[in-house]
């Protein structure tokens, strides 16, 4: 036997359904005018009430399902990467310097705060402007931008 299979021993009782002639007529038991005498009496739904008690916020509350880069600053790889070292994703992360999110492996963004001194290669890194400037004279690969034919 399954659980597919399982059926009651006896039916369900019917509900008697009351003001439709027969034996109870007119005011079927209810009374006569009132709360208690008409159809879907009873008390409100808690949970309606719950809901109406929270303040209601204005604008746009719809966040973001983009992923946003980790953020890794230059004063991050002054003080972690030897000269001539080269900065990836994967460098970044054994350093301890970003995290994996949700098993796989983030963007990075290199932001500008702080100096650097030493030259390093950056690999499949995103960049901010501030950044470009310093890293100018340095090596610097980015993942070629692939479009969408549609």
């Amino acid at each position: 036997m399954q659980l597919h299979e399982l059926k009651p021993k006896h039916r369900p009782k019917k509900k008697k359904r009351i003001g439709r002639g027969g034996k109870r007529g007119t005011y079927s038991g209810r009374g006569v005018k009132g709360q208690k005498s008409r159809a879907g009496r009873g008390p409100r739904p808690a949970l309606r009430d719950i809901i109406k008690k929270i303040p209601k916020k204005r604008g746009y509350r719809f966040k973001s399902i983009k992923k946003k880069p980790q953020i890794v600053n230059l004063k991050d790889l002054e003080k972690h990467f030897p000269a001539g070292g080269k900065v990836t994703p994967e460098t970044l992360l054994e350093k301890g310097l970003i995290g994996k999110v949700k098993g796989k492996m983030p963007k990075v963004k290199i932001l500008g705060q702080g100096k650097l001194s030493k030259k390093l290669t950056v690999e499949r890194c995103l960049i901010s402007k501030s950044v470009e400037k310093i890293l100018k004279g340095q090596k610097v690969t980015k993942k070629p931008k692939i479009k969408n034919k549609k």
